[in-house]
């Protein structure tokens, strides 16, 4: 019998183990760690802007991070570099792998829209088809090429549930907090209809879209506007 096709052949998953691991990224990602995981979050610059985006999962006393493939050794490298001098580990583990389908009940609902599906950590499967497309369908962007450089409040991670402003310290929080606090979300990231112009974060001609950062207030008439985006256009709140 085949195996199932639901690998995301894209996605890397990268190991934490050691001494409190979990505090460790805490204190770095822009989610609330400390409740139910999975979560989505972000690693970002000084500033605010996104470095990297990833999910959180808790294996045992270990931190798994669902992460993309392409930029799995960079993220690696970076985590390294705020440890120091702490006794934890940070490896790739190449036994498992991130798997979708469009199906709720198959594993846990995604963290950050449930109309995204069902995602798990397993062994290795078949690669699944469909899921860029179901993803940009619904309007979500993530991974470098759409979101890297952009301000995460501008990625809609409020909207996508990948920050709290509870949590206490991250990096890039303080651009980030008063940017909701005072409401001035002036660009997002759209996902548009037909063939890119003008300037544009990601291009995918083979599924007729592309992803834009583009100001609130001159959405492209082409832009997907899933209602949690539209009414997050049309009524601007603070957390």
């Amino acid at each position: 019998m085949p195996m199932a096709a639901t690998t995301l052949a894209d996605r890397s998953l990268l190991r934490l183990s050691g001494d409190d691991v979990l505090g460790f990224l805490q204190g770095l990602v822009t989610n609330d760690l400390r409740g139910d995981l999975p979560v989505w979050t972000g690693l970002l610059t000084p500033q605010g802007k996104c470095l990297f985006d990833f999910i959180v999962w808790r294996d045992g006393d270990d931190i798994l991070l669902d992460c993309e493939r392409s930029s799995a050794d960079e993220l690696m490298k970076r985590l390294a570099m705020y440890r120091l001098r702490r006794a934890i580990r940070i490896e790739r583990d190449g036994d498992r792998s991130v798997h979708w389908s469009k199906e709720k009940g198959m594993g846990t609902v995604d963290p950050r829209l449930p109309e995204l599906g069902s995602r798990w950590i397993a062994a290795p499967s078949e690669p699944a088809s469909g899921w860029r497309e179901h993803r940009l369908q619904l309007g979500v962007c993530e991974g470098s090429a759409e979101l890297r450089d952009i301000l995460w409040l501008e990625c809609n991670a409020l909207e996508l549930n990948g920050v709290s402003f509870t949590k206490g310290c991250f990096v890039g929080q303080e651009n980030t907090a008063r940017m909701n606090w005072r409401q001035k979300i002036n660009r997002r990231l759209f996902v548009c209809r037909g063939a890119a112009r003008g300037r544009f974060q990601a291009e995918y001609p083979d599924l007729g879209l592309f992803v834009v950062h583009e100001r609130v207030e001159s959405v492209p008439a082409s832009a997907i506007l899933p209602d949690w985006l539209k009414s997050a256009i049309a009524h601007p709140t603070s957390a």
